[in-house]
């Protein structure tokens, strides 16, 4: 349900899905209630889409409502992840998988007290660039849009270092909405990659429950998100008990390793709302510290 690092768009725009988590948020701040779980419309400005885009079928209130409350908050999460990590002095914060991430945009607050790292596709980022200049939104000496051809066996980690990254100090770093594309052995390789990070970084990072943990209910929406995202050449390919994740993160390194399970986020996020709407299981966290 975000972009896939691992597809290099052929064109210079973000894919599809990336457009369509934007979207989703936005519509988060026109349809449901307030208070908004994150509020966001700068996502659909870089997007830009037609007039007509909420009559699309994935727009549709009703059977995306468990995906639009999984993407605003899984970005809440990190977001409040980051405030807090910033509040103990850590001070770098790396986005994997960026996209059209706006968090530099919308907490400025926050992100220009830090060097924010945004990793993505070549095609993407110089997209992504000219989009920000074209807004009049700009690109502020803190943000660094960091380039990767993963396809050409790029390493996310060397440009990272090449773009100003500070190995000695400790980062938060994100990877939401990525894991179902990649095998588990890329999954492993970036674990290990950011288990040996510097004492004190925390890793953030999505994983999709197998189908049968799903609610019986929601199941027809996930079949559907699996179904399209084959048929748009970017197939889910893995899938993670809570025990599994938390496994290969203990693995891979790191000190300590957690499940944050949706019924976790939904007592955070969408308690007592008057709308209905709340978070099935299915999208959840690993959140590992070094």
């Amino acid at each position: 349900m975000h972009n896939n690092p691992n597809t290099a768009p052929s064109h210079t725009t973000p894919d599809h899905t990336a457009v369509r988590v934007a979207l989703w948020r936005a519509l988060h701040v026109q349809i449901d209630s307030p208070p908004h779980v994150l509020e966001d419309e700068v996502g659909l400005r870089l997007a830009a889409p037609e007039d007509n885009w909420r009559e699309r079928p994935d727009m549709d209130p009703q059977s995306t409502s468990g995906f639009r409350a999984s993407i605003v908050a899984r970005a809440r999460f990190i977001e409040d992840l980051v405030a807090e990590q910033l509040g103990d002095g850590v001070t770098q914060y790396v986005i994997l998988g960026a996209g059209l991430d706006t968090f530099a945009q919308r907490r400025p607050e926050i992100a220009s007290r830090m060097s924010v790292f945004e990793v993505d596709q070549p095609l993407t980022q110089k997209w992504k660039r000219q989009r920000l200049t074209d807004l009049g939104l700009g690109i502020p000496e803190w943000l660094r849009l960091v380039p990767v051809d993963f396809e050409a066996g790029g390493s996310w980690w060397e440009q990272l270092k090449a773009s100003g990254f500070d190995a000695s100090r400790p980062a938060v770093v994100a990877s939401a909405g990525v894991t179902q594309y990649l095998t588990q052995e890329a999954i492993m390789a970036t674990l290990r990659q950011v288990a040996e990070l510097a004492p004190g970084s925390t890793l953030a990072m999505t994983f999709l429950l197998p189908l049968q943990l799903a609610l019986p209910e929601k199941r027809p929406e996930v079949e559907a998100a699996e179904k399209g995202a084959r048929a748009s050449g970017t197939p889910f390919i893995s899938f993670f008990k809570p025990e599994e994740m938390v496994g290969l993160a203990r693995e891979a390194g790191f000190r300590e390793a957690r499940h944050v399970s949706s019924t976790e986020l939904n007592r955070r996020y969408f308690a007592d709302r008057t709308d209905g709407l709340f978070l099935p299981p299915g999208e959840e966290f690993l959140l590992a510290t070094t």
